[in-house]
């Protein structure tokens, strides 16, 4: 990640310092029935090849939802902690995963046939959203699928303590959110306002599943 941006640090560090409460708080969240994941991971395997290409983007440690995903397709996983990346190459040995800043890695053109960032786009300061759109659209084959989920706030900056440790998020309106996702070439095939409880405290999430329309395109600056 870039060397002078604080935010990204905390998101690191604080991931990195929570490695063992971050999964206990992952495998509450994933027995709440409304979370729509597995519906979601079930509907990409109902229109990909089995052993398709995916990207996880903020995958964590690997669980539940890299490794869901690396049942039925060859995953690499990409998260800005290091601690996290090492549990996910315990948890899910079948798939790759890097250390990295999900707005910097580099891949080739066409390289999946999904792209997923689950929970993890909240960490990500919102002025470079657009622009990521633009790169996992570029990333992705023709007609490639696009699973995230998004936060509710038209919020630029918050930190403050979260999980006993300073944290980062940033998200825009749902509005704004679909607007730049049209604008970077994206369909919505699922588009929901979906409430779960985390053990703090009930929280709403925008959840998008959207096709590629332009597939392989260059990356806008």
């Amino acid at each position: 990640m870039k060397a002078g941006d604080r935010r990204k640090r905390v998101v690191a560090e604080g991931y990195d310092r929570m490695a063992d409460r971050y999964a206990m708080w992952a495998a509450a969240i994933a027995r709440d029935p409304r979370d729509p994941r597995d519906r979601l991971i079930s509907r990409i395997a109902s229109e990909l090849p089995p052993r398709s290409r995916v990207l996880d983007l903020g995958c964590g440690s690997g669980v539940p939802s890299t490794m869901a995903l690396a049942d039925r397709f060859d995953v690499v996983g990409v998260d800005f902690s290091t601690a996290q990346i090492e549990r996910a190459r315990v948890n899910v040995p079948s798939a790759t995963f890097i250390v990295g800043d999900l707005t910097e890695v580099e891949f080739a053109v066409g390289s999946f046939e999904a792209v997923t960032a689950f929970h993890s786009l909240d960490h990500v300061p919102r002025e470079e959203h657009a622009r990521l759109f633009a790169r996992v659209s570029r990333w992705l084959v023709p007609s490639g699928l696009f699973l995230a989920s998004f936060g509710l706030a038209d919020e630029a900056d918050w930190t403050g303590e979260w999980l006993g440790v300073p944290m980062y998020f940033s998200s825009y309106d749902p509005t704004t959110t679909r607007g730049m996702l049209a604008r970077s070439g994206f369909e919505l095939l699922v588009d929901e306002i979906v409430e779960m409880h985390e053990p703090e405290e009930l929280a709403s999430f925008l959840w998008v599943l959207a096709r590629s329309l332009r597939g392989a395109t260059t990356e806008s600056s």
